[in-house]
């Protein structure tokens, strides 16, 4: 019922506003995630957040805030069915494996996310050809793909919005974009259509998280 809200969302045009917690301690994400979850559809568990504080993480936020889609950001790489199972069982929505994986733990993760009526994002971090990998994939039909920029290529002056022009044209397919988004990028990611705009430091590193996501809000509220 809650992803079938969410999917009317998106028919209506209406990216869903997701917040990467990337944070190390526990506590310090639920406390980001109860003074900003009324401006975000979803709340991801990052991926260094389970390494810390592990699966009980993702139970922790279902239990604190059932309404919200809650993300589980594990980049499967291997064991796709047994990974995306322990994600579902702990509460997760959605969870992410990665694209460079074998294909056949790409397939095997989509189809125990089937299996348990969920949802999976193929993440194309870290691709030397992201268009082309996405290509290959989307026969498995995978419910997103995610054009990543991860937090090195950032630090090299990389922008994800460098690929959407030609991954709407090519591709052509649902997506999420990940990667050191501000506010200021909201008016230009929106016209390319994207299902689901991630955001992280942004919110989770400033003075304020709470103002901070209040102005991404308005900006896509705008938009």
């Amino acid at each position: 019922m809650l992803i079938k809200l969410y999917q009317d969302m998106i028919l209506l045009n209406m990216p869903l506003l997701q917040l990467a917690i990337d944070v190390m301690d526990a506590g310090r994400a639920i406390e980001l995630a109860r003074c900003t979850e009324r401006y975000f559809n979803l709340l991801e568990a990052g991926t260094p957040l389970i390494k810390s504080a592990g699966i009980e993480i993702v139970k922790r936020l279902k239990r604190e805030f059932p309404q919200k889609l809650i993300f589980a950001d594990l980049k499967i790489m291997d064991a796709g069915a047994l990974e995306a199972a322990i994600a579902f069982d702990a509460g997760a929505d959605i969870i992410s494996v990665c694209g460079q994986a074998s294909i056949e733990t790409v397939k095997e993760a989509i189809s125990e996310t089937k299996r348990h009526d969920k949802k999976i994002i193929v993440d194309l971090i870290g691709a030397r050809d992201m268009i082309r990998l996405a290509r290959e994939l989307k026969p498995l039909m995978p419910d997103y793909f995610c054009i990543h920029t991860g937090l090195d290529e950032q630090r090299k002056g990389r922008r994800p919005s460098e690929f959407l022009e030609e991954y709407v044209r090519e591709i052509s397919h649902p997506y999420a974009i990940a990667g050191g988004i501000r506010p200021e990028d909201i008016k230009g990611l929106i016209r390319f259509k994207p299902e689901i705009i991630v955001v992280g430091g942004y919110v989770t590193k400033a003075e304020a998280p709470e103002d901070a996501a209040r102005r991404l809000r308005e900006e896509l509220s705008g938009g």
